[in-house]
C-alpha cells in the first residue's frame, strides 16, 4: 500500500513541532501537495537525563505528542511528533541554554565522533507507536576562532548539541555514518516506512 492510499483514513496531519527544520522535513515525506498542520506542544521537556539516550529522545517525543493529542482531541488526526538529542560519551547534549554553553558543547564535539539520535512518535485512532534513529556525526578539530565566530552567529542556542548540520556548522562535519536528515531532526526514509506500516494496521 502506498503512503498516499493509507493516508485515506487520515482527517488531517499535525506535527506536533514548531521547528522550522521538522516542517520542511516532513514535507518531503508527505505525498506532494499533501498539507499538514503544526501545533507546538506544552511538554516542558524536563525528564531525567540519567537514562538511555534514545529511551530519553523516544519518551520525550512521545510526551510531546501526547501533550497534542490531548489538546486536540480529534482521534481520526494523525499526530507526528519527534525529539533529537546529541549524545557524546553518553551524555546527552539538548539545546544550550547561553552562548557559553554553547562553546562548551562545541569544544567537546571538536575532532570527535557523536551520535544524534531523534526519537518519533506516531498517533492516530487511539494507537500509538514509536521509533528512534541514529547517526554518528564527526567533527573536525575546532579553533577556538571558529567556535566564537559561529557562536556569535546565534545559530546554536536552538539546537540540540548547539549546532545545526544544514548551516554554518556543516563545514564543521567531517563525516557521517547514518541518515542526514536525522540529524537535521526527522530521519525521512525511517519516517515513511514505519508511516505506512502504522496507517496500513488501519486497514
Amino acid at each position: 500500500m502506498l503512503l498516499k492510499e493509507a493516508l485515506a483514513s487520515v482527517s488531517a496531519v499535525v506535527l506536533a513541532s514548531g521547528s522550522p527544520r521538522r516542517k520542511e522535513l516532513l514535507g518531503l515525506v508527505l505525498p506532494e501537495a499533501y498539507g499538514f498542520e503544526v501545533q507546538t506542544s506544552d511538554f516542558a521537556e524536563n525528564l531525567p537525563k540519567d537514562t538511555d539516550a534514545a529511551d530519553y529522545a523516544l519518551r520525550t517525543a512521545t510526551a510531546k505528542g501526547e501533550s497534542v493529542v490531548q489538546a486536540r482531541n480529534a482521534p481520526d488526526e494523525l499526530v507526528i511528533s519527534a525529539d533529537t538529542v546529541v549524545v557524546r560519551k553518553d551524555k546527552i547534549l539538548e539545546k544550550p541554554r547561553d552562548d557559553d554553553h554553547a562553546r562548551d558543547m562545541l569544544s567537546k564535539l571538536s575532532g570527535k565522533t557523536h551520535k544524534v539520535i531523534t526519537g518519533v512518535a506516531l498517533f492516530h485512532k487511539g494507537r500509538s507507536c514509536g521509533f528512534h534513529a541514529s547517526t554518528k556525526v564527526t567533527f573536525s578539530k575546532l579553533t577556538a576562532a571558529a567556535i566564537d565566530d559561529y557562536v556569535a552567529t546565534g545559530d546554536p542556542l536552538d539546537k540540540a548539541g548547539g549546532y545545526g548540520i544544514q548551516g554554518r556548522a556543516g563545514c564543521f562535519v567531517e563525516g557521517i555514518d547514518g541518515c542526514y536528515h536525522n540529524v537535521v531532526g526527522l530521519p525521512v526514509n525511517r519516517l515513511a516506512r514505519e508511516l505506512q506500516m502504522f496507517l496500513a494496521d488501519q486497514w
